[in-house]
């Protein structure tokens, strides 16, 4: 593999390596490991220079020209040796689901939107390290789907905790139970209000305060379009909490240049918001969820949009009809490719896979969002630098948590000091290989990716190590 050096560097550049190098390393002798002649691409301080990094106690200790000891050295000759990407909204949080990201080259997955009920129960479940560092969110579904007594053994309520209103009794334990979740280190607060139209904007906004005060920014998966947009903004204006609205290209569909229009006015106004996309045009979702209740009214071509994740069939009117008794998840193809683009080119947006996978069935945005950005939308068609569609996975969505979670300032950066969270690939054949049809396909061209020091995928392959941590704000 060759490596393509710039035939200049500019001053800019060359104060931008300098400050992406920091401090040389005061310790001396060798190192745990070694990355040797990688470009190394950080997208904080613009670094993009060949250099070796040597990591020792689960940091990066020294980034510099020339050769290094250490008791593991990987040759990176012509890879690029980046942040490790961090992933603010994946549902599957367990080890199948684990091992096909970190192929992806994810090091941090959080489940931000639907999140949990129970915090500290979710964290202690994973307690002595996963394959990635991992978090969750005090979930607003999940709570209120044990409020209400809902039926739903999933991740989505499937009657009353979507449709039904709470009492001032329930919403005054609503509130007491996000706050406990946040007092026991949640990063954020997840909102589903497309899957609880009963609830009403007054107790979202409500929520949205008790998320305010915590200083935890609201994950919310929107509702209503334009109109329903607009009163989110405003209701998280109200309420002084800072907002994230997770894939705003599902969410938009065709609206996507006015959702973006949007996100820029609400910015330039000093609105804290910020928004994710995944790469693909589909969508997937449980079947019983509130966001179908209107299917009796669909066309046949509606139906034929929805296929069905566990035979990968197309829909029919009967066969819906069948799958919202019995359960299950559906993928949507309902978006167009231009839309898929508008949303993974657009400098407002960060990468999070939304991935879901259980027992080899999903979708392929689980083993292949970030592959796929690298291979397609940079190398094939140039609709993003190489460094924009870093900085979209690895220090937008860290910058989105550190006000609350203060440890990921040492994430999704190259620098001294920073946690060895390291993902390298092959700018040339990193693409995503998975597919509707069967999403476990990892993803190619990502050969080394190591967490907290210790590699987690090696020549491809994932090992052993199980070095990923908890993701979580300071408790009390």
């Amino acid at each position: 593999m060759e490596m393509r050096r710039p035939l200049a560097i500019g001053f800019a550049l060359l104060t931008a390596t300098l400050i992406g190098c920091g401090p040389a390393d005061e310790g001396g002798g060798d190192f745990d490991l070694v990355i040797a002649n990688g470009r190394v691409m950080d997208p904080e301080s613009g670094l993009d220079a060949v250099r070796t990094i040597g990591i020792r106690g689960g940091s990066i200790a020294t980034i510099a020209d020339g050769e290094m000891d250490g008791a593991r050295i990987i040759d990176a000759t012509g890879l690029v040796v980046a942040p490790g990407f961090v992933d603010l909204h994946e549902h599957a949080q367990h080890e199948e689901s684990y091992a096909l990201m970190v192929r992806d080259g994810v090091t941090s997955a959080l489940e931000l939107e639907v999140g949990t009920a129970d915090v500290g129960a979710w964290y202690a479940e994973r307690e002595g390290g996963q394959i990635v560092n991992y978090g969750v969110s005090i979930g607003h579904i999940g709570i209120r789907m044990d409020l209400l007594d809902d039926p739903g053994e999933g991740l989505m309520p499937v009657g009353i905790g979507g449709s039904g209103s709470v009492t001032p009794e329930q919403l005054d334990q609503m509130e007491r139970r996000i706050r406990e979740g946040l007092a026991q280190g949640a990063p954020a607060v997840g909102f589903g209000a497309a899957y609880t139209p009963g609830a009403t904007m007054d107790e979202i906004e409500h929520m949205f305060g008790v998320a305010g005060d915590a200083g935890a920014a609201v994950h919310v998966h929107m509702r209503n379009g334009v109109a329903g947009f607009d009163s989110t903004l405003a209701a998280a204006r109200r309420a002084g909490a800072a907002l994230h609205v997770v894939h705003i290209n599902s969410t938009s569909g065709p609206d996507i240049d006015r959702f973006l229009e949007m996100v820029e006015e609400a910015q330039a106004a000093g609105q804290d918001l910020t928004v994710e996309t995944y790469p693909y045009g589909a969508g997937m979702t449980e079947i019983q969820s509130a966001m179908f209740d209107d299917w009796e009214n669909w066309t046949d071509e509606d139906f034929q949009r929805h296929q069905f994740v566990a035979t990968g069939r197309r829909a029919t009117r009967e066969t819906f009809a069948e799958a919202r008794r019995q359960g299950g998840t559906v993928i949507m193809h309902s978006r167009t490719e231009d839309m898929t683009r508008t949303a993974v080119f657009s400098p407002l947006t960060m990468i999070a896979s939304d991935g879901f996978i259980v027992d080899g069935k999903g979708h392929p945005r689980t083993s292949g969002s970030y592959s796929k950005v690298l291979g397609r939308y940079v190398r094939e068609e140039g609709g993003l630098t190489l460094m924009d569609a870093l900085r979209k996975m690895t220090v937008m969505p860290a910058r989105r948590l550190e006000a609350r979670v203060p440890s990921m300032a040492n994430k999704g950066r190259i620098r001294v000091g920073a946690d060895a969270d390291i993902t390298i690939f092959d700018p040339e054949t990193v693409i995503d290989r998975s597919t509707y049809e069967d999403a476990t396909i990892p993803a190619a061209g990502i050969p080394y990716v190591i967490i907290e020091g210790e590699i987690v995928v090696d020549e491809g392959e994932v090992t052993d190590a199980r070095p990923g941590r908890a993701i979580r704000a300071p408790m009390g």
